[in-house]
């Protein structure tokens, strides 16, 4: 049964999550079971110190377990202080131990079980003939150590998936590297632009499969904010919460223009602390980017490429899709979300052995990565002190559009 409630023009109150909440908690038997949250890290917007503070007081002296696991996907581990500012400094319950807040492992094989395969054949069925390679569902062991899993984050558009949330919380939230490979390289292959904001694709397909293979039961507590308001809560079986979510999300988190824009100065939310989470900024923005256009990303507070990948990165660069297709056995055996993540960047583009690769746009950074690795790396750059966020703005006529705290918004030409 789905629960909830949401708004484009109205924000839900503190209450009235307690009571969707209460209501729909209400109806599991928990009472004596262990329960474990699945919850984003600080690169999502989620009113998680709200959420905590009341599945303490509607299940503290229910269950005999509530803990919380950070569906990291391959994002670094937070340390203490950020796990306290995600679920607040004075969430209750976390004194004497009585609950505890884990990090995802998604590179230790210990931290892993295997729940079954995606054959080639089902692969091929579930893409369209896309991509029929044999993938290893693996997930975070430590769910077998409780009764019930409940999800707990919001859903936005997003470039590998459509839309994020739901089951993503599961793969590659909380998942093993064989399905975080296989789920980013089927969106590469989709390319972000045809996947990004769309709520049926084949990736969604492949995570929904895969999550028939997890043996806990599963509940999802889908949110839809706009900025920091929270607009919609959705409770209930995790396709259905995800999907009333979806809805919710493609109202208030897509921004249709007019026209094309020959510049997009974006400037990624401060949460991002490196291009892998901050590259944001032009997925959600490369739709409204005239053909031979650019977006610059501005933030000058990014130093870094990334912190897990960024070895692997540097040595392969930021191209476009058919780079790596057409020369597949040089690049065979990098890890595919690499590979996927290198094109998102890029964005859409051809290329062939006679004219070299020819990027739709030109993506370049003002950020605090320098010069020579930004040229390294295959990426434009621009020294950020000499970047005046101001200057460009209210210039839209003449085809310059400037995104503050971009990330989480999509643009999208009218019509398209």
């Amino acid at each position: 049964m789905l629960i909830g409630q949401g708004s484009p023009g109205q924000c839900l109150t503190d209450e009235a999550v307690h009571e969707i909440l209460d209501e729909a908690l209400a109806a599991l038997p928990l009472t004596g079971k262990r329960l474990l949250v699945l919850l984003p890290d600080a690169t999502r917007t989620a009113p998680i110190p709200l959420l905590f503070r009341l599945l303490h007081r509607l299940l503290a002296g229910r269950v005999a377990r509530l803990d919380y696991l950070i569906a990291l996907g391959t994002h670094p581990p937070m340390e203490t202080a950020a796990i306290e500012r995600l679920v607040g400094k004075d969430a209750p319950g976390r004194d004497g131990g009585r609950t505890s807040i884990f990090n995802h492992a998604w590179d230790d094989p210990g931290a892993l079980a295997t729940l079954s395969v995606i054959g080639e054949d089902e692969m091929a069925r579930l893409t369209g003939g896309l991509l029929a390679v044999a993938t290893e569902v693996r997930i975070n062991r430590r769910i077998f150590d409780y009764d019930q899993l409940l999800i707990c984050g919001p859903v936005f558009p997003h470039e590998v998936v459509g839309f994020s949330g739901g089951a993503k919380y599961l793969f590659p939230g909380i998942a093993g590297r064989e399905i975080i490979d296989t789920t980013h390289w089927l969106g590469a292959l989709s390319t972000s632009m045809s996947t990004i904001g769309v709520k049926d694709t084949i990736v969604r397909r492949v995570i929904h499969r895969a999550a028939e293979f997890v043996p806990v039961p599963v509940l999802c507590a889908a949110l839809v904010l706009r900025g920091v308001d929270l607009h919609g809560l959705y409770v209930g079986p995790h396709a259905q919460a995800w999907s009333a979510a979806a809805d919710l999300s493609n109202e208030l988190n897509i921004v249709h223009t007019a026209r094309r824009y020959k510049r997009v100065l974006s400037l990624p939310s401060t949460k991002y602390a490196d291009l892998w989470t901050a590259a944001k900024a032009m997925y959600k923005t490369e739709p409204v980017v005239e053909d031979g256009g650019e977006v610059v990303i501005y933030a000058p507070h990014l130093a870094e490429v990334s912190f897990t990948h960024g070895t692997l990165i540097d040595r392969v660069g930021y191209h476009v899709r058919d780079y790596f297709l057409a020369q597949w056995e040089r690049f065979r055996t990098i890890p595919l979300s690499i590979l996927a993540h290198s094109t998102h960047v890029k964005g859409a583009g051809s290329y062939d052995a006679e004219q070299g690769e020819r990027p739709r746009i030109q993506v370049t950074l003002a950020t605090g990565i320098p010069e020579e690795r930004c040229r390294r790396i295959h990426l434009g750059f621009a020294d950020p002190r000499h970047v005046d966020p101001a200057a460009w703005e209210g210039r839209e006529e003449e085809g310059i559009l400037v995104v503050r705290n971009a990330g989480e918004v999509l643009y999208r030409l009218r019509g398209a």
